[in-house]
């Protein structure tokens, strides 16, 4: 199917599945691009993950391992690939952390975080997305102003992007979670409302923006994985671009 192809077939489905409950969102999802559909998550919790499971068992749910997670995280992660029917695919950067630290210096994240995102978080997605046509994430409309705005279906980097829970509120998450008994990042009973990288992340105070934990010493809220190209993924190419070229000058 082609990208134009793409764009019509997600305009009438974000009309169509507006107000349609997750399961259904995730059900059309996967009844119209069959294996070329995926999950993605950060494994912050594994409700999107339980709703894909129970609509299409063995469906594939992408992890961008980014070498910095905190040990909660991972944990959360190897407990769903044990229990849950889906096939959790582990996607590493192209540099490793000291690769990293050789081409551009130690602790990227402190000085150019938008460049570490890119090699560690956008291009790895963007690469494990060419085995997909189309892909879900668990973006929800209250968790900033920058997803208010969020569409159920959308075309997103040249693939169907679905955000089955868009309308949920933390309260239907947290009801969720105890109906079903999802496994949850034990960061987020310790004050943490958003976990990303470790040294990216820290708690939020009562009354903050849930995301304000995230990157705190910037003015940056989001990683790069849920914007337009050009509208917030401008390092990707040259990220990706970087990132080949120093891997093949060591590989030769």
């Amino acid at each position: 199917m082609k990208e134009t192809d793409f764009g019509a077939l997600a305009r009438r489905a974000d009309r169509e599945l507006a107000e349609a409950p997750a399961e259904e969102v995730l059900r059309w999802a996967t009844e119209t691009f069959g294996p070329r559909f995926c999950v993605t998550s950060s494994f912050a919790d594994a409700v999107v993950v339980h709703l894909a499971s129970r609509v299409a068992p063995g469906v594939d749910v992408v992890f961008l391992d980014t070498g910095l997670h905190f040990p909660e995280t991972l944990a959360v992660r190897d407990f769903v690939a044990r229990t849950m029917p889906v096939r959790v695919r582990s996607i590493r950067p192209l540099l490793t952390l000291s690769e990293q630290d050789s081409a551009h210096g130690d602790r990227l994240y402190e000085r150019d975080p938008d460049h570490c995102c890119a090699l560690r978080k956008v291009e790895p997605l963007d690469r494990a997305l060419a085995d997909y046509d189309s892909w879900a994430a668990g973006l929800r409309r209250d968790e900033s102003p920058t997803r208010a705005d969020a569409p159920v279906v959308h075309v997103s980097n040249g693939r169907v992007k679905v955000n089955p829970i868009v309308r949920w509120t933390q309260s239907d998450v947290d009801d969720y979670v105890e109906r079903h008994g999802i496994p949850v990042n034990r960061l987020l009973r310790e004050g943490y409302r958003s976990v990303g990288c470790r040294p990216c992340t820290r708690p939020s105070a009562e009354g903050e923006d849930p995301r304000a934990g995230r990157w705190p010493m910037f003015e940056k809220t989001e990683c790069g994985l849920h914007q337009e190209a050009g509208g917030g993924r401008p390092t990707t190419v040259r990220a990706i671009a970087m990132a080949i070229g120093e891997r093949s000058v060591r590989q030769t």
